[in-house]
């Protein structure tokens, strides 16, 4: 979706600035470029959208099927679209942000929230190739079950007041409408994007400030020397060693294929991998705009112990 950006910013940085391609600081300044424009782009362009269709169809309806007793099935419907839309953590804000917007229940928002980092089917078919169909599938059933399970838990909770981005009541307008009504949903539209841009912008560039800082630091030596072997402590070593780190899954499978080959086990690799997709320092001080310190450490303790679990279960399944 953004490689014509991705391919922009590299001209810039390494033709234009000059920076060497491979270099930390090059491949830093390259990722804060390409990761900032676009979280800026996904932001203003999907609450935009979110905003402006929620003058037409009648989300209510669709936020009271949502919290009612079907409420199960929106944590999967989250979930699934976490797949076919995956993003890293802090690219799936926007769209987060999106859900709010459309007064989605919070437990189905983090259900989306979980999800679309940590499933993705390119890095499905990755792991058949580097280990084996069950290693995959279970990696993909655990990432929905962890998604589920967390948005489900957070939205028991009844933390509706600790979102901090104010969500703007609309009211739906019938479809009969004049050319003015059209161009006052779409300037009513483009003036709440720029306002939630405006109380935010400058979270994302601090967060993924960090992020690029971060970026070429993987503890692989590390996680291989304190977590590897069949340790009790080595999942909790790897999931702790992860959360402050920021990759992408294909970012960071190289490293777990070199992990399982120096002799970490299967559950502890993908906790780790886990641990840097779904959690992340530049993630939770972007959240820090948009909802309060005590939900972001509710988030970050139900999604590391989901993790952390899943690091068992896998080792013990697999081994």
């Amino acid at each position: 979706m953004f490689e014509w950006w991705d391919n922009l910013s590299a001209i810039l940085v390494f033709d234009i600035l000059g920076l060497v391609k491979g270099t930390k600081l090059g491949d830093a300044v390259h990722f804060f470029i390409f990761d900032t424009i676009k979280i800026f782009i996904l932001l203003i362009l999907i609450v935009y959208l979110i905003t402006f269709l929620r003058s037409y169809f009648p989300l209510e309806k669709i936020r009271v099927y949502l919290s009612g007793k079907n409420k199960i099935i929106g944590h999967i419907l989250a979930s699934i679209f976490g797949i076919i839309t995956p993003f890293c953590s802090c690219s799936a804000i926007p769209l987060f942000l999106g859900f709010l917007q459309a007064r989605i229940p919070l437990g189905v928002a983090f259900s989306y929230l979980v999800s679309a980092p940590l499933s993705d089917p390119v890095v499905f078919a990755l792991l058949i190739s580097m280990f084996s169909w069950k290693i995959a599938i279970l990696y993909v059933a655990f990432g929905v079950i962890i998604s589920i399970v967390v948005g489900l838990i957070i939205g028991a909770m009844n933390m509706e007041k600790e979102v901090l981005i104010e969500v703007k009541p609309l009211d739906n307008i019938s479809y009969t409408e004049d050319g003015t009504l059209f161009k006052h949903r779409i300037k009513e539209s483009w003036d709440y994007s720029v306002d939630i841009f405006k109380k935010i912008y400058l979270y994302i560039i601090i967060g993924v400030g960090v992020g690029a800082f971060i970026h070429g630091f993987i503890p692989e030596d590390f996680i291989s020397k304190y977590a590897g072997g069949d340790v009790w402590y080595a999942p909790i070593v790897a999931v702790i060693a992860g959360i402050p780190m920021y990759s992408n899954e294909l970012g960071i499978l190289p490293i777990i294929e070199v992990l399982t080959q120096k002799g970490v086990l299967i559950g502890t690799a993908l906790s780790f991998m886990m641990a840097i997709v779904a959690l992340s320092l530049p993630e939770a001080m972007i959240l820090k705009r948009v909802i309060s310190i005590k939900l972001i450490g509710i988030f970050f303790g139900v999604v590391g112990l989901a993790i952390l679990l899943t690091g068992y279960t896998l080792n013990y399944l697999v081994g």
